[in-house]
Parts: structure tokens; C-alpha cells; sequence
């Protein structure tokens, strides 16, 4: 089992920028690729960002060059920067723990957390 925490979510103004958090307890964090994703209300969960075991990290394109994924082992935890905020990044973000392999697809993650609220205004 693996237990998974976000923090950092809030209200920023359009162009602001936030920084999330997701903590990791119980199993070995490393051995796990992680990935962040989001859901707007009255939309689906949608893929944000993940990042491999060794660091290796991709983007949808609608935050690619704004929002930049990282982990650290020995913290246990990934985080999500997010610059140049826009109203359309308005959601609930969620970090979540894959032991198969790195994927968009978020029925392949195994652990998930309670998500944090990000809204932006106009």
C-alpha cells in the first residue's frame, strides 16, 4: 500500500503560479512512476504530467512549457510547478502511483490521493 497526499492547491489570479505537492508514504516510493492529473467539474479526469523512475517526464501538450513535474526520492514526494496559470487549469489535481510503467491512462495507476483544489481567476 502506498499512501499519497497533495498539498499546495489554492486561489491564484490568472498568470500566477503554484506549486504542488504530493507525499508519499509506506512502500518504497522509488520504485514507482507518478503522475498528476486533474478533473474540472463536469468533466472527465484528464492527464496532466508523469515522470518515470529515472526521471523521465512528459506533458499534455495543454500545460507543456508551463507546468514541469519532479520527484524526490529522498522526500518521498512529487511535485507539480505550475506557471502562467489560465482560468481552463481550474480543477481538483490529483498525484497518482503506477507499478506497471508510465502512462497517460489513469486506470493503470494503482494509488491515489485525495486531490487538492486549484482555482484560477480571470
Amino acid at each position: 500500500q502506498v499512501q499519497l497526499v497533495e498539498s499546495g492547491g489554492g486561489l491564484v489570479q490568472a498568470g500566477g503560479s503554484l506549486r504542488l505537492s504530493c507525499a508519499a508514504s509506506g512502500r518504497t516510493f522509488s520504485r514507482f512512476r507518478m503522475g498528476w492529473f486533474r478533473q474540472a467539474p463536469g468533466k472527465e479526469r484528464e492527464f496532466v504530467a508523469r515522470i518515470s523512475r529515472s526521471g523521465v517526464t512528459y506533458y499534455a501538450d495543454s500545460v507543456k512549457g508551463r507546468f514541469t513535474i519532479a520527484r524526490d526520492n529522498a522526500k518521498n514526494t512529487v511535485y507539480l510547478q505550475m506557471n502562467s496559470l489560465k482560468f481552463e487549469d481550474t480543477a481538483v489535481y490529483s498525484c497518482a502511483a503506477s507499478e506497471v510503467g508510465s502512462t497517460t491512462n489513469p486506470t493503470a495507476y494503482d494509488y491515489w490521493g485525495q486531490g487538492t483544489q486549484v482555482t484560477v481567476s480571470s
